[in-house]
């Protein structure tokens, strides 16, 4: 096995609307009371560690795995998001999705087990 991904980062020109974005699509509870108000994302033991935040030059980089792709993508899109890539399938290999989050960073669903 190669380096483990150990952390992923979500970051733009809003921090606290992209936390509450993330928040709402996923679930996820999202801690940013700290000086930097850069949210800790709390994976209760599973996946990897991340954080959402503000910086002037939006990024991320990470794919979620779901159960359903199709589902997930009108979660997003009424949390603010907007389909990039609708459900694709790449055969013996992976079933995945591309969204675009509220800043306009994309990011990837991965059809999970």
């Amino acid at each position: 096995m190669g380096d483990p991904v150990i952390h992923f980062e979500v970051v733009g020109k809003d921090g606290a609307k992209l936390q509450k974005f993330y928040g709402d699509a996923f679930g996820w509870k999202i801690d940013a009371s700290n000086p930097m108000k850069y949210g800790i994302v709390d994976n209760g033991g599973e996946g990897i560690n991340g954080g959402v935040g503000e910086a002037p030059n939006p990024h991320l980089t990470f794919y979620v795995a779901v159960d359903d792709l199709e589902s997930r993508l009108r979660t997003i899109e009424e949390a603010g998001g907007a389909t990039v890539t609708p459900p694709t399938e790449i055969p013996g290999m992976v079933t995945f999705a591309l969204f675009s989050d509220p800043e306009g960073n994309v990011c990837g669903l991965v059809k999970g087990d």
